[in-house]
Parts: C-alpha cells; structure tokens; sequence
C-alpha cells in the first residue's frame, strides 16, 4: 500500500468522527490525519504489529462464551484513535451528569415513596414487571441516597451529527480498563502525537474511583477498608476487576472471603485474621450477593450481606437494585424523568423510541420489524435483539411472535446512520460504525465524567454490533484541545 490518501476514503453516506468529507479532516483530527498520511502500508503494518504485541506482554485479554467453552482472546483493538473536540465533550460531559443525577432521584424515589408514579409521569405497570426491581431494597437509605455510583452510558452519533444517548449501564457496568489500556497501547505506538498536549488524558480515572469508594465509607477516616468483590477467574470481566483493584491498591475478594458477623459487620478473612471492611465494589450481580435474601443456593455471594448494608456497616457499590433503571423500556422515559425531578431540559437527547406495551407503538413496531432495531427490557452484551434491515423474514416472525406474547419486555428504535471512523483493515484505512461508552461516578458531593470513554467499533463491513462478545473491537479516544 502507498501513502494514505485521505481523497479515497469512502466516508460519504455516514457522519465520519475523523473527517469531514473525503480529504478534508475535522479541525480536531488534522493532527492524526496529517501524521497518518506519511505513512505507507509497511508502516502501518508495523504500528498494528507493535499494539498486537504490547497487548499481548501487557496480558490485555477478554473472554468470550462459546458453545459451551470459555475462551480467552486477546483483546482486539485497532490503531487509528477516534477523536472528539475538547469544546463538544464538555457540552457532552454536562449532559451525562445531568442524566446520572436523575436517575439516581428515579432509583431513590422507586424504593420510596414511588412519588414519580403517583404523580403519573412514570407507569405503575413498567415498574410492576420490571425485571430488576428488587423488592428487599424498598426503605433502604444508601449513602448520599446514591444508588448508581458507576455508570456506562453507551452513546452513538447519527448521519446529521447528532450525539444520542443509546442506554445506561447502572448495574455492573464493565469496559473502564479497556478504556485505559488502550490510551497506554496507543501511547506505547504514537508517543510523538501526544508530545502536543492537546490531547486530554484519562489516566486519573482510578483514582477518582478510589476517591469516590473511599466517600462511600460509613466509617469517617483517612483509610477505608475497599475491596473489590469478583465472581472470579471464569468470569468474562475477570480482567477489569483484577485490574482496577491492582490499580487502587485494594484486595481482589471473592465471596468466599467475606463474612458477616453478629453485629452485622463485614470482614475480610486474611492470614492475621479478620479485617473489617467498608466498602464492596461488587463485580457480582443482584441475585448471587447474599444467599439469606436472594438465591440460596449462590456460592458467590455472602451470607448477611444485605444485613450488613441495610444496617448501614458497609457500603456497597453499586447498591443492589439500581438496575431498576438499567432497562431499555425505562430508558424511553428518561428525558421525563430528568424533567420531573430537576426541573431541566435533557441536555443529551435519547434514540426515538417505540414501546410496544403501547398498542400503537406495537402495531407500527410489528408493520415496520424489517426497518427497525428491536430490543429486549434487560439483555445486554447486543444478545436477543433484532436488527431489521439485516434479518431475515424467519427471524422477523419470531420476533413478532415474542413481542405478542410480552410487549412490556420489548421497545424498538429506527435503525440509525451510525457514525464511522478509519479503521485499519489488512493493510487499508475503512470506515467502521462505532459507539461509545462513557464512566460516570458519582459520589459524595461530585460526580466525575471520563474524558471521553471506550470506544467499541464494528469490525465486520457493515455490521452495526459493537459488542467485543459478538466480534468488536475498540480504539483509543481522544478529547483533543483545540485552543
């Protein structure tokens, strides 16, 4: 391959995050686009082969679930950053803590006084089959009355430009160590682009964490006890929770290392003893954190776990059922939620959105399945839902046939234009859909926003899954100053 020539780079059609219009970059990726186009097909090959190794001696890996197997794969990342301008993060970042503010009111509220509901702004029926609602939190006062302190908000940008909030991960959001080990490849391949300052940096983001666990802790000192609770080695996450616990200078615990005592009081077993602890970034879903409560059988969780929290002697981090708002039926009323309890306009607009409880929203989903993306109430990872214009009439009947037989777990949205950026493919430069996933945390008194997020592309032509389960891939994102 010879020099890149920005003039073929086939971005019409979509909104591409590098370049305006063939040849002509963004004023924020004229940097990159002018560094790339000095190299040739050699040089890019050796740039890809120097990330494949760095991620290979930095143990970068995720796990994928297939046919019954665990495999471990590398983690697959490609060269050419994304990039947005410093001035529209910012507007973005306001939006994102806007969004997490209310819906923390939302979460505290449901288990509450449920004002949202009298008040006939948020359905009865929605919440009475939610699938995340978790009835043993009703009355429960986490700390700062917050109950989603991680969030992963995966945002997508339409043909016209405009940014939309996708969904919010409010659960067990995961990604954040990807985020961060893709900057430290990037950094390791392109070290004279960031020798402008211009680009942002993101490596404080673990001690924002550690500040905003060490906020929750219901002991007042200098030294809380954190821990960060995992499922364990077979878990496809297992990477980011040793990760960030290496990075905060905190244990990794399985359940099994955990106790509850008498004055329902959290320890830590060790080699000297047992070792209170105060807070438990838990890495564990709801149903498998306290066998007394939840799944007696559960061999992950913690006996008296919900004890513990509920009298207040430890904090845990999410709290069990935040995830009451971590449903893409819930996520259709968010810009009324943000109306109702701070009394603002959504600063981030969400996908068009059809609900098919809603008789004529499910007439026109059913009539329109073939144009549509549908989406069940609580799956993640891209798993269960359909994409229209790239199904088959098989697929399609069967959808109809779920949606019939339980509206309230379905909701649909237009297929949009997703944005593109250069991607490199063998030895070329071609455009791939991406999205992108932003952390929030939100803690005692401050809420903190990723400068920027995980950006997840589509590697297959055309596809518009992003998901690393379901072959994506990531890059590096850079916030880039332009003043």
């Amino acid at each position: 391959m010879s020099k890149i020539n920005w003039s073929e780079y086939a971005c019409k059609g979509f909104y591409d995050e590098l370049l305006a219009q063939p040849g002509v970059p963004h004023p924020a990726a004229k940097m990159l686009c002018d560094y790339l186009a000095e190299l040739g097909g050699r040089e890019l090959a050796e740039l890809k082969n120097a990330s494949e190794v760095a991620i290979q001696v930095m143990g970068i890996t995720f796990t994928v679930y297939s046919e019954g197997n665990m495999i471990d794969r590398a983690w697959p990342f490609d060269i050419v950053p994304r990039i947005i301008p410093l001035d529209e993060w910012q507007r973005t970042e306001a939006g994102l803590k806007q969004r997490v503010q209310a819906l923390n009111m939302f979460i505290n509220d449901l288990y509450h006084d449920q004002k949202i509901i009298r008040d006939k702004v948020f359905p009865a029926e929605v919440l009475a089959h939610s699938a995340n609602f978790r009835k043993q939190c009703v009355g429960i006062n986490p700390p700062n009355n917050i109950w989603a302190h991680i969030c992963g908000s995966d945002l997508v940008r339409d043909k016209d430009g405009t940014l939309y909030v996708l969904e919010d991960n409010l659960r067990v959001p995961s990604g954040v160590s990807y985020m961060l080990e893709n900057r430290n490849v990037t950094k390791r391949i392109l070290p004279e682009l960031f020798a402008t300052g211009k680009i942002q940096p993101v490596d404080d983001y673990t001690g924002q964490l550690y500040d905003m666990l060490a906020s929750m802790s219901p002991r007042p000192g200098d030294d809380p006890q954190i821990v960060v609770m995992t499922p364990g080695i077979y878990n496809s996450a297992y990477f980011e929770h040793s990760y960030l616990a290496q990075q905060m200078g905190v244990e990794l615990v399985e359940g099994s290392d955990l106790v509850v005592d008498d004055d329902d009081v959290v320890h830590m077993l060790t080699v000297n003893g047992l070792k209170r602890v105060d807070v438990i970034y838990r890495r564990v879903d709801d149903l498998f954190l306290d066998p007394e409560v939840f799944h007696p059988d559960s061999a992950l969780g913690v006996p008296g776990l919900m004890r513990a929290w509920r009298s207040g002697k430890v904090a845990l981090v999410n709290a069990p059922g935040a995830g009451v708002a971590d449903d893409k039926v819930v996520y259709a009323f968010v810009p009324e939620i943000i109306r109702y309890y701070l009394d603002q306009e959504p600063l981030l607009a969400n996908v068009p959105s059809y609900l098919c409880m809603r008789e004529d929203d499910r007439r026109y989903v059913l009539d329109h399945l073939h144009e549509l993306v549908v989406k069940p109430a609580n799956e993640s990872g891209g798993y269960g839902m359909l994409v229209g214009p790239h199904s088959t009439k098989k697929e399609r009947d069967k959808f109809a046939e779920l949606i019939k037989a339980d509206p309230r777990n379905y909701m649909a949205q237009p297929t949009l234009k997703l944005s593109t950026t250069p991607t490199l493919i063998d030895d070329q430069l071609e455009p791939r859909h991406v999205d992108l996933r932003p952390f929030i945390l939100s803690g005692k008194g401050s809420t903190y926003v990723t400068t920027g997020g995980l950006t997840r592309v589509a590697l297959t032509k055309g596809s518009l899954v992003v998901n690393s389960s379901q072959g994506g891939g990531s890059k590096d994102t850079w916030i880039v100053d332009l003043n």
